[in-house]
Order: structure tokens, then sequence, then C-alpha cells
């Protein structure tokens, strides 16, 4: 067996994550799944891609459910079958991806950023509110809240804006499938979402692919025009869209870890929980949502089901526990080292430094720890020890 070398050259004992371990329980599935592609030739919109499309439409609990070919490409798909351009401004969390924003400048849209909840890292409503208040200079078309490490939003505070405000709200989900709010799914709570199945997502490709997901049917029928160049018959193109197919060896892969998908998310909350009671053993955890001497823990709100994506705690001196962790073979990760308005690309949307003081702290403090279905609970000990030793 190869042995594995962190970035700082020792033996990693516990990785971020393994797909080689989901390969070792599902492999034969998937090359199977594969092969059938590979047999039939049809590599592009096969069958495999409307199959997906009408299982996960049915495991998400909406109406219309789009495959494509990337979670970028899902959310300017979601934003531009809404009809959402120039003139058009999108409110949306100052903490998040670069897609995020990125998608709504694609559109020829104004992104506005918002603060964060510092306990859970989403959309705070109140500083949604007090944008929506204060923005009369801009026609505010949507809210596009991000499910962040695979928690839900505050969904009643954002539906009660959006009702107030008659605005869209569009879910950035990529973060978030299987996640719930007091009983809906993500992908089915707003006007569309988008989700992502990059290979490191809980429901994840054998490369890129994406999904938009909605109960409109006139909005559903746009994003499936848009991601084949406009083109409803062959060669003659209604407007002006994009390639975002999804390829039919993905469907193919996502299909098989379909069926597996609820049974993962939930071996993550276990994995959530086992780390809790750890770190609390450890009496390394401290209320927050600000570190003091130890570590806080993330927070699930009580109408959500989260589903992990990410187990992402707050600490103190964070890039020297990382580099401290990674001495130890322990491997952890940064989502994300800046605010969305610090990166350079984004300097001339006019937010200066010191704006968003939550997502700015956040990109301090936030250190994402191991965690997947197959990772073990002695792997989790080894994790917390490390950490206690740090902090001791």
């Amino acid at each position: 067996m190869a042995l594995h070398m962190s970035a700082g050259g020792g033996p990693v004992r516990v990785p971020l994550l393994a797909l080689s371990r989901e390969y070792d329980a599902i492999g034969p599935l998937l090359l199977k799944a594969v092969e059938a592609v590979f047999s039939s030739q049809n590599f592009i919109m096969g069958a495999q891609v409307a199959e997906f499309e009408r299982a996960a439409q049915e495991k998400c609990g909406v109406a219309h459910a789009i495959g494509c070919s990337s979670g970028t490409d899902a959310l300017w798909l979601a934003l531009e079958g809404a009809g959402i351009g120039a003139g058009d401004a999108v409110i949306t969390t100052a903490f998040s991806f670069f897609a995020t924003v990125s998608a709504i400048l694609r559109c020829g849209a104004q992104p506005l950023l918002v603060d964060i909840d510092p306990e859970t890292f989403n959309l705070d409503p109140a500083a949604v509110a007090r944008c929506l208040e204060s923005s009369s200079a801009v026609s505010v078309r949507a809210i596009m809240p991000v499910h962040l490490y695979g928690q839900i939003a505050d969904w009643d505070r954002l539906a009660l804006l959006q009702q107030e405000h008659r605005v869209l709200l569009i879910e950035d989900a990529a973060q978030a499938f299987g996640a719930s709010w007091a009983g809906r799914k993500a992908g089915a709570l707003g006007d569309a979402a988008a989700f992502s199945f990059y290979p490191t997502k809980n429901l994840s490709a054998g490369g890129d692919a994406g999904m938009v997901t909605t109960a409109n049917g006139t909005l559903a029928d746009r994003i499936r025009l848009l991601r084949v160049h406009g083109m409803r018959r062959r060669y003659l193109h209604e407007e002006v869209g994009w390639n975002c197919r999804m390829d039919t060896l993905q469907a193919a892969v996502l299909l098989v870890k379909l069926g597996f998908i609820d049974e993962w998310n939930a071996a993550r909350r276990a994995l959530a929980e086992n780390y809790r009671k750890l770190f609390e053993q450890a009496g390394l955890a401290e209320p927050g949502p600000y570190p003091i001497n130890g570590v806080v823990l993330p927070t699930t709100r009580s109408r959500a089901v989260h589903v992990f994506h990410q187990y992402v705690i707050r600490v103190r001196r964070r890039d020297l526990l990382k580099q401290f962790l990674r001495d130890r073979g322990v491997e952890s990760e940064v989502y994300y080292p800046l605010a969305l308005h610090q990166q350079p690309a984004l300097h001339g949307l006019g937010y200066a430094p010191g704006a968003f003081p939550e997502s700015e702290r956040a990109a301090a403090e936030v250190l994402a720890l191991p965690v997947f279905p197959q990772l073990t609970s002695q792997e989790q000990e080894i994790v917390v020890a490390a950490i206690a030793d740090f902090l001791s």
C-alpha cells in the first residue's frame, strides 16, 4: 500500500476526504454504470441524464430538475432563466465560494453583498432586510442565499422578506443536497435552486456536473433551452444560450450514488454528533459565536436538517492550528480564507475593508475538519486529541 504524504511532508493519518473508501464500497456498481455508457456510445445528454433528472426531482420533492455541466453553470442558468440581467440587482452573502457572485456578474446583474449570521455562517435575514430598505436606487430582483456547509439558510425569515418585497428567492444549494428546512428539501424552497456535483460534494459526480431545480414549468423550459445554445430544434437557435449540457457519464455515476445519499448524509450527521461529544469531553467546546480559548462548534437550527458537507469549527490562531494539524498528519481546509469583497477580482464592487465584519472575522477563524461517511471514530479521536494538544 502506498504511503500518502501530507503537504507538510509527514504521513497522512487522517485525510480531509478519502474518495478511495467510497470507491472501495461501490466501485463495481460505478464501473457497471460507466461501461453501459461506453457501450451505448451516447456520451452527451443520453438516457441516463433524463433518468437522473427524474430521480433527483423525486428526491428533492420538486417538479423539475435540469441536469447541467457544473454548479457554476447551474447558478447562471437559474438566474438567466429567471430573466435577471442588466439593470437588476441580486442580494447575496459576502461569505461564499466565488461562483455565487461571478454567476450574478455573468448575467450582467449587480451583486449586493450582505453580512452573515456568525453562528451558522449563512445569510443574515436582518442584513438582507436593511439592504432591501436602502436599495431604492437599484432594482432588486432576487435574493440568493447560500446553504453554506450543508445547512439551509433561515428560510422562514427569508420567505417573509420575499413576500414583503416581491423578489425572487434563488437557492445556492451547491453544498446542500439532501438538507431540509421544516421538512422541505433544499431545491424545493425557492423559485429555483442550483446544485453542484463536484467530486468533493456529498452527492458527487466523476467530474464536473450540476443541476437546477424549480417548481415553475415555464422557467424549467427556458433553462432547458439555455443549456443547449438556445436550441429547441437542431440548428434553430431561439436565443443566445450556452453549452451547459450534462455528460451521460456523470449522470450514470450520479444515479448510482443517489441510491446511497440518504445513508451517507446520515453518517455525516452521526460523525458531527460524535465530534460534539469528543470536543465536550475534552473540555474544548465553547458556546460562541466567537472563540476565546477553545473551539466553537457548528450550530444547527431547530427547523433544519444539516448534511455537513463540511464540519467547520471556529478557533483563534486558525492558521497556526492548521499547520500544527498538518504536522500531525491531520488534513484540514479553510472555506474560505477571504470574504468575497476581499477578492481582487471583486474590488470593483466598491466595498471597503470592514464592510462585512462577520464575514471577515469568519474568514480568519473557520477551519473544516475531516468529515466524510467512511471516516472512523478512531480518526476523529486523533483529530480532537491533536487540537487539544495545540490548545493546551
